[in-house]
């Protein structure tokens, strides 16, 4: 049986851009649906759910459609610049220390030095 995929609504508006961008790219360069599901080795109505935005369609899907538009690059692009997940790595990194104590012998040649 197949898992329904239940996106938050942020994601749905998020695919729902990807798909406009998606068949705008299309319609740019003139290409009907026909043509770039079939230089993308899916069915038509895949490339449809794809520019619709709908939740369901397989990212090969999708990466395929791209590379038929010339926008394969494009998913490159996807998480490149994660700047929550260094801040998250950053914190994680940065534990500050104390200073290891020093004995008294350690101490009193400091104040020697010092008052020299």
């Amino acid at each position: 049986m197949k898992k329904t995929v239940m996106p938050s609504p942020m994601a749905k508006r998020q695919l729902a851009r990807l798909g406009g961008n998606i068949k705008m790219a299309r319609l740019r360069r003139n290409l009907s649906l026909r043509a770039v599901a079939q230089r993308a080795g899916i069915s038509p109505n895949t490339v449809v759910a794809i520019e619709h935005g709908e939740s369901g369609v397989s990212i090969g899907a999708i990466a395929g459609v791209l590379h038929c538009l010339n926008l394969a690059e494009d998913i490159s692009k996807v998480a490149l610049d994660d700047v929550l997940g260094r801040k998250l790595q950053d914190l994680k990194m940065i534990q500050k220390k104390r200073a290891p104590k020093k004995t008294k012998t350690q101490e009193l040649l400091e104040l020697i030095k010092e008052s020299k």
